[in-house]
Order: C-alpha cells, then structure tokens, then sequence
C-alpha cells in the first residue's frame, strides 16, 4: 500500500495514521515489521510498546524496523509510543501516568505535537485497563488531558472495551469516531484468531477529515501480533491565515 498524496484537492494536508497494539512483540517480529513498512504511515501510536529493561534502545530498534523513528513514549508513559516518518516534525511532547490501582498494571498516554508543513496536530495514545472498575477513572484522565489540547487532535486506544462502554463513551464526547465516520463500526480489531470485538479505537477533532478507514486483516497481521492495526487517511485543516 502506497502513501497518501501529501496535499488533498481541498489544500489541506493528507496525514496517515496507524494505531496498532503489537502485543509486546511476542508474535512475528519480521510480520510486524513489513505489516507497517507495507501500509507506509505518517505516524503510528503503539500500545504494548517497550517499557521495562533497555526499552530506550528496544523502542528505537523497534522504530528502525519499520522505517520510523520515535517521537515520544516508551517507559515514561508505560508502555504507550508514538513514531512518526521523515515527513512529520515533532515538538513539544509529554507523557501521562494514571494512579496505581494496588494489584493491578500501571498504565498511562504519551502525547507529540507534531506538523507537516503549515498543518500543526497532536497525536496521543493509551492503552487502558482490562479491569472495568479502573477503566472509567482513567479514561476520565484522559479526556481532562486531552481537553487541554488546542490544536486538531488524533488519538489511538486500546479502550479494552467495545463501543458502548463508559470509558469508550467518555474518549469519544466530542471526537470523530474514524470507524463509524466510515460505516464500518462492524469491523472487528481482536483478536486475530477470533475476531469478536472492536476495542482499538481511533478518535478525531471534528475538524479533521476522515477519508479512509481500514482494519487491516492479513496473514502477515495475523502472524504479527493478537490485534488487528487500524489505518486511517486523514485531511488536516488548513491553518487560517
């Protein structure tokens, strides 16, 4: 698959995203590496990146396998990563870490405000509880964060629950769900080896356009991890002025 042209017919900028939990590469590294080489992003949020032992070093071995570097994440947003291409510049970044649940994982979002060009946005990831008690206070987290952002907003999840849910309904208030924006809320993300829900999400400020949706089920991706990445072309705003 091809990358997006850089400019849509409208002047505003073509941006492609990939959200993808590589379950902490356990499965087929080299799959994993040539799903994303294949599908060429812009930018990729991971969930279940490196965070423990050397994840400095694993992370950016992991962004050279597909092509990428790192703009932000890793053990500092426990486990939550963004990459960007060549293409995307990247400057101020910050990470989230939501409280402790005593006997549970410590989870949190990492953030990068990023342009290409005059087209200025900010990417956040998270990845949150399997716990349906702990889920809706961190998602709570969440949306606060993401309401201090000013500029057109993409963010990528493993929400570890359908649409429906309450921590799904608190992320989404106000962002363009980029599956429904498509009609292909229907488009399950896990697992690979039965697909029966549609818990990796990807979100939207309003003022950017969805042009293309895509779960992306091949064999490669069913060897490279046990969720399916999500791809979306999105037109950023152009800025006014």
């Amino acid at each position: 698959m091809t990358q997006p042209a850089s400019t849509d017919q409208t002047g505003g900028t073509r941006l492609r995203v990939l959200s993808y939990n590589i379950h902490s590469q356990k499965d087929d590294r080299t799959a994993l590496a040539a799903v994303v080489r294949g599908l060429a992003p812009d930018v990729v949020i991971v969930q279940e990146a490196p965070r423990r032992f050397r994840w400095r070093q694993k992370c950016a071995a992991l962004a050279e396998s597909f092509g990428m570097v790192v703009a932000e994440g890793g053990l500092p947003s426990l486990g939550n990563l963004v990459l960007t291409s060549l293409r995307v510049r990247v400057g101020e970044t910050w990470c989230l870490q939501y409280p402790l649940t005593p006997g549970r994982h410590m989870r949190g979002a990492v953030f990068a405000e990023c342009s290409i060009g005059p087209a200025r946005f900010v990417v956040a990831g998270s990845h949150l509880s399997t716990d349906p008690t702990e889920r809706p206070g961190q998602a709570t987290l969440l949306k606060k964060a993401l309401a201090e952002v000013s500029l057109p907003l993409i963010v990528g999840a493993d929400l570890n629950e359908n649409s429906g849910g309450a921590a799904w309904r608190t992320i989404a208030d106000g962002c363009t769900d980029a599956a429904v924006a498509a009609d292909l809320g229907d488009r399950y993300t896990y697992s690979c080896a039965n697909p029966r829900d549609r818990i990796d999400a990807l979100f939207v400020d309003p003022r950017i356009e969805v042009a293309k949706y895509d779960v992306v089920d091949t064999p490669e991706a069913r060897r490279a991890s046990d969720h399916f990445p999500v791809l979306v072309d999105l037109v950023l705003p152009t800025p006014a002025g």
